[in-house]
């Protein structure tokens, strides 16, 4: 009986080491690390997929891009946030063409929060450098509880923030104002120590005593026009997001997250454009 014990357990533990081995060489054939790979976990989400876990800790934070760069694409993961307190840190999902004064980002962030508070789910988009156009929400749910899904789609009409298939903010391409049609991005997530602006406009610091922090990721998704050599390669079925924009129904969603949800709207800040509002503020 002991013996048979014994080879049951071994077994568990190759299969377990075998799962492992699964997910991080699924990690590698599509990204690359940003920080220290040891802050990294893989494994088996148990669904017969894989979850990759970010850390923050005093010694570094971490994170994984893309191997190939999009222009244009729908993207989505399914993420669990950092529970407990987590004022000071910043999870993020998101797309950048680099870090050039220029430079191209469609940026979904979650700002940590002191324990009890709701935390901030930041939007943003950057095109040809101009940025400052963020949407803040508090969501209608606590997102460190378990697992959301949260997408980007971006075309050459609009760029649509969705969390669980909900639309909850739409950015519009206006042909006399900047928006990203050019330049390919790469899809990056990201945990790190914001704490000079992420709680409460940086007055609410990291405290380590909670460290290390952790973020979940499942079910990694791009679907996107892959840029390679001055060309880019579109998959088939390409034409349900490339020419996607929101109907009356998607519309009425991202109006109700408008009046329930939404925190904070650049077009509504004063302080921050004394000489006057982004030329898209006043357009439907």
């Amino acid at each position: 009986m002991a013996a048979r014990s014994a080879a049951r357990l071994s077994l568990l533990v190759v299969l377990a080491l075998l799962a492992v081995l699964t997910a991080k060489a699924d990690f590698d054939s599509q990204f690359e690390v940003i920080g220290d790979r040891d802050h990294i976990g893989y494994k088996d989400d148990g669904n017969g997929g894989q979850e990759f876990s970010l850390e923050l800790d005093q010694e570094s934070g971490s994170g994984f891009k893309s191997k190939n760069k999009y222009l244009f694409g729908e993207f989505s993961v399914r993420m669990k946030l950092v529970d407990g307190n987590s004022a000071g840190t910043v999870t993020s999902f998101y797309l950048t063409s680099g870090e050039s004064s220029t430079h191209d980002e469609i940026d979904i962030e979650f700002m940590g929060n002191s324990s009890g508070q709701p935390y901030v789910m930041n939007t943003n988009v950057w095109a040809s450098g101009d940025g400052k156009k963020e949407h803040q929400f508090y969501l209608w749910f606590d997102p460190s509880a378990d697992f959301h899904t949260y997408k980007i789609t971006w075309n050459p009409k609009n760029i649509i923030f969705e969390v669980d298939n909900v639309a909850v903010r739409t950015f519009k391409n206006y042909d006399d104002l900047p928006f990203p049609t050019s330049r390919p991005m790469e899809v990056h997530a990201t945990l790190w120590d914001g704490s000079y602006w992420a709680t409460q406009h940086g007055n609410v610091k990291i405290h380590w005593r909670h460290e290390p922090f952790v973020v979940s990721y499942r079910a990694y998704h791009a679907n996107g026009c892959v840029h390679s050599k001055n060309s880019s390669r579109c998959p088939d079925g390409s034409d349900a997001w490339m020419h996607r924009e929101l109907g009356d129904e998607e519309l009425d969603t991202v109006a109700w997250a408008e009046r329930n949800c939404l925190s904070y709207n650049y077009c509504a800040d004063g302080w921050r454009f004394p000489k006057g509002f982004p030329g898209e503020c006043g357009r439907k």
